[in-house]
């Protein structure tokens, strides 16, 4: 083998680390452009933090009174507040699908669409400014759950892995909603069928009650629902002493599994949203 053919087997080696360099780049240049979105709509934090600090109040705290957990799980605050804290972030994530509607009346999305910036990496760098806006969620309800009692695990790592979760999850509703606004095109069909999609999915997932007292047919729903993997792996890693339903693992494998899918799904039907 002579040099020229050698220089040619190797190239595609050595250019992949540049070409993902270069692919990172390009998402983190869309989760800016999305992170200054919300440091010019500060008040949008305000008002989606009403939601998971009321659920914590009223429904964590009078549950917290019936003594809806089997023995050996702990208080029932323990148990919900990282349920709460998933479905807060479920809840920016599945409406930012009204947001790219929005940018295709404003005509700035047909020019993403026509740049060389890859599909994926616009589907994800909008995912990861969701991330964003849910990890600083997570601060205002860690703060309330400490208040409460709840015992929180205060472990750097944990935390990283807790911020891993949240955005994991935000990838995943983020990239549904995205799919369904290329799909339905309309604002209002996006919120309405976000709206439609919260209820079961948060009800049937652990994010309330675990799945050990769930009738035999919710307990599967549950197995193949991305939030519950999401809550499991959160409870895990953000309190003390808490019982995960699933190895943290396969939390983790399951969420990337299902964000791939979704990411390839919404980068492929993304350009249907301008026709």
């Amino acid at each position: 083998m002579n040099r020229t053919e050698a220089s040619v087997i190797t190239a595609p080696a050595t250019n992949l680390p540049h070409e993902l360099l270069a692919y990172g780049r390009k998402v983190l240049a869309v989760t800016e452009m999305e992170v200054w979105k919300l440091l010019h709509d500060q008040w949008d934090i305000v008002t989606r933090s009403v939601q998971p600090v009321l659920w914590l109040l009223l429904f964590g705290g009078v549950f917290g009174r019936l003594r809806v957990l089997p023995p050996g799980m702990g208080s029932y605050l323990d148990f919900v507040a990282p349920g709460i804290l998933a479905q807060s972030v479920m809840t920016i994530s599945i409406f930012q699908g009204i947001s790219l509607i929005w940018e295709r009346d404003q005509g700035s999305l047909q020019k993403f669409l026509v740049s060389p910036t890859p599909r994926t990496a616009l589907v994800l760098g909008r995912s990861m400014g969701s991330g964003i806006r849910g990890v600083i969620q997570a601060f205002t309800i860690s703060v309330l759950a400490l208040l409460m009692g709840v015992h929180l695990n205060w472990n750097p790592l944990a935390w990283i892995g807790v911020v891993v979760f949240l955005l994991l999850g935000a990838i995943f509703f983020s990239t549904l909603s995205l799919a369904i606004a290329a799909l339905v095109r309309h604002r209002e069909r996006v919120q309405g069928l976000g709206q439609l999609i919260m209820m079961p999915v948060f009800f049937a997932s652990n994010a309330l009650y675990p799945v050990a007292i769930m009738p035999g047919y919710v307990a599967t729903i549950t197995l193949f629902n991305p939030l519950s993997y999401m809550v499991d792996g959160l409870r895990g890693l953000l309190v003390v002493g808490s019982v995960m339903h699933f190895p943290l693992w396969v939390d983790v494998v399951v969420l990337v599994a299902v964000d791939a899918l979704m990411t390839w799904l919404a980068a492929t039907v993304l350009p249907r949203v301008v026709q």
